[in-house]
């Protein structure tokens, strides 16, 4: 049997198109549904007790972030395999079963990750490397979006790599991924302090340091319409690529690095990002086109909110008290 969870935070049209392709295209494999609402103001809860009774429905109080919802619903899971599912990734045919064979076939793989296809058919990321300061410095100045097929240049998203075949990665976006208990047993689930991005990979990086493998594979497929949880954040200011509220980045990335690099890693990433953005100022400062108007208030943002990150996490020492 696999668990299947599902975090949802106002996403409740989205969340029943995602329990429809989930149920619809879920063929014979035994399974367990959790849905967590993080304290919707939408009617999700209700949705989900009138359209899906079959589902365990978990409703917070208030919005405890992906991290600890997973968790709750991992305590009360039964399982062989945990499987995460976004609640804005449709499942597609055949994708769950290919799925848990993968997982039953290669028995030193703690995780593995499904193909990310966006709702025109592209292929979104899929498999990734470790974050490093060089994949930083790529990512931030667009280099790295402006040749994705490049396996130098986009070598941190596999640029270059078809994604026709199953690969052993550093670590898997958690929109669709299958999760082996006996491994969770022996590492533990999400670290809490994560309140929002970098948990799954913090998992698969303990994964790999405790002897597991961790692999894309590419029959298992969901079309992602991305961000829908977060962007129903209207005050909160997002990444350029409207993708990530940054502030949650930026703090979520400081824990990251203090946890598995240092303090010196904590200070290089937060470098690297408020120098990129202080040449990006300066470059701006004396054009009086609306254009450079508005790169210059966008990297001054950028910068102050490096700066509240840092603060905010003490160098990456705490997670600020959520909900954040």
């Amino acid at each position: 049997m696999v668990s299947v969870i599902i975090v949802s935070f106002n996403t409740r049209e989205i969340l029943a198109e995602c329990l429809m392709s989930l149920f619809r295209h879920a063929g014979e494999v035994p399974m367990e549904v959790f849905v967590v609402d993080n304290a919707s103001k939408d009617g999700s809860p209700s949705m989900v007790r009138e359209r899906f009774p079959a589902v365990r429905l978990i409703e917070n109080s208030d919005n405890r972030g992906f991290a600890a919802a997973n968790n709750q619903a991992y305590t009360l899971s039964q399982g062989d395999y945990v499987v995460l599912l976004n609640p804005d990734a449709y499942l597609q045919p055949e994708s769950l079963a290919n799925a848990v064979a993968f997982m039953d076939r290669t028995t030193g793989c703690g995780l593995s990750g499904g193909k990310i296809i966006s709702p025109k058919g592209t292929l979104e990321p899929s498999a990734r490397r470790f974050p490093s300061i060089r994949s930083k410095l790529l990512t931030i100045s667009g280099i790295s979006g402006r040749y994705p097929r490049s396996p130098i240049l986009n070598r941190h998203e596999f640029g270059g790599f078809n994604h026709d075949a199953p690969m052993e990665v550093d670590w898997v976006p958690g929109t669709f991924t299958i999760i082996r208990r006996s491994m969770l047993e022996s590492i533990g689930f999400f670290d809490e302090r994560f309140y929002l991005y970098y948990e799954e990979t913090d998992l698969c990086r303990r994964a790999k340091n405790a002897g597991w493998s961790v692999y894309f594979i590419p029959d298992a497929a969901v079309i992602h319409i991305g961000g829908a949880c977060s962007k129903t954040r209207n005050e909160k200011t997002f990444d350029e690529g409207a993708a990530q509220v940054l502030s949650f980045r930026l703090r979520s990335e400081s824990l990251y690095y203090r946890k598995n690099h240092g303090m010196a890693m904590v200070l290089a990433a937060a470098g690297t990002e408020l120098l990129w953005n202080g040449l990006r100022f300066a470059r701006n400062l004396y054009r009086s086109s609306p254009d450079a108007s508005l790169k210059r208030r966008a990297a001054g943002a950028i910068c102050h909110q490096i700066v509240l990150a840092l603060q905010d996490t003490k160098l990456g020492t705490v997670a600020p008290q959520t909900p954040w």
